[in-house]
């Protein structure tokens, strides 16, 4: 079944790679990537503010005046992209084929260690992380029944490239505005689980599903939501 390949064989037609510059064979899925997106210019602006609150997951407060990106509603609902790799809608990503078409390999996220408090940038290969994801998925379609596994609620966190800490690093989610959450780096880093209640609702809210249910439903919705947005070809659950 075309699903089982391996995502690392996926391409675009024309596409080149930043890693070695050759151009990717055709490939049978690439049938999925025909059309081609317009590039829609991202926008960014931040402010700055404090705030000491820990979410849900029990993350370190940000501390030093954390910035808190200010995302300025249109007259007609849309919102500037708060990234690259997000749409002018909520709670609403660019596809992977967009990311490739536009070169964007490799995506980031504010993130803070529980431990020592840093709080940084942390870069994570798109390709790679997709395909762990769809991995995983895989392995555990069967079992999840629309409910997130203990993975996926209580994520291994990345080491701290600071202190050196194992599962340390936790994202920033803390005072960020909720048409600002970066859904793609959650996803793709699989630490949606540490986002509040209310942080998952919102994109209940946006994505028209259904919005009372337990954390863990939430969460799995979340996931499966995302999945169709960014390459619904690569997932079945």
């Amino acid at each position: 079944m075309e699903s089982q390949k391996d995502f690392l064989t996926l391409s675009l037609a024309g596409y080149t790679d930043n890693h070695g510059g050759e151009e990717h064979a055709n490939d049978p899925v690439t049938a999925l990537f025909l059309a081609t997106s317009p590039v829609l210019a991202p926008h960014t602006a931040s402010g700055s503010s404090s705030n000491n609150n820990s979410d849900d997951y029990g993350g370190a407060p940000v501390h030093e005046n954390a910035p808190e990106t200010t995302i300025t509603t249109t007259t007609d609902g849309t919102i500037p992209p708060p990234f690259p790799w997000a749409t002018n809608q909520r709670a609403r990503i660019h596809s992977f084929r967009y990311l490739m078409l536009n070169k964007m390999n490799r995506i980031s996220g504010r993130v803070q260690c529980k431990r020592c408090l840093n709080v940084f940038e942390m870069e994570i290969d798109v390709r790679k992380k997709l395909s762990e994801l769809r991995r995983f998925t895989e392995g555990q379609k069967e079992d999840m029944k629309n409910r997130a596994p203990v993975e996926w609620m209580k994520p291994v966190l990345p080491k701290c490239e600071h202190c050196g800490r194992e599962n340390s690093v936790t994202p920033v989610l803390a005072g960020v505005k909720k048409k600002a959450i970066n859904w793609l780096f959650l996803f793709l880093s699989q630490t949606l689980g540490c986002c509040t209640i209310k942080q998952l609702k919102y994109f209940c809210k946006h994505t028209k599903n259904h919005r009372t249910a337990s954390k863990n439903h939430l969460v799995y919705i979340a996931y499966s939501g995302l999945s169709k947005q960014f390459a619904s070809e690569c997932f079945d659950f």
